[in-house]
């Protein structure tokens, strides 16, 4: 039996930025990722023409710095700087 990374399902404490976008923390890791695709998804801020790449709204700007188009290496990234 297969046993799990429990440091990848440790509760993390979400900032009051990334809080806006997937809700109030602290949660795992993977649940973030899920609820952010979530949103991605439910907004249309994935570029049709290149998948990889998320045109971030507002809120989505104040998680990834200030950026408007992040790629999807480079937001788990940016996401992690708002995790503690």
């Amino acid at each position: 039996m297969a046993k799990t990374n429990s440091a990848f399902m440790k509760p993390l404490n979400v900032s009051p930025e990334l809080a806006a976008v997937v809700g109030a923390g602290p949660m795992p890791r993977s649940e973030v990722v899920k609820k952010l695709w979530v949103y991605i998804k439910s907004k249309n801020l994935q570029d049709s023409a290149n998948k990889r790449n998320i045109n971030a709204d507002e809120a989505l700007k104040k998680v990834f710095g200030g950026k408007s188009v992040v790629n999807m290496f480079e937001m788990t990234k940016l996401v992690s700087k708002h995790l503690s």
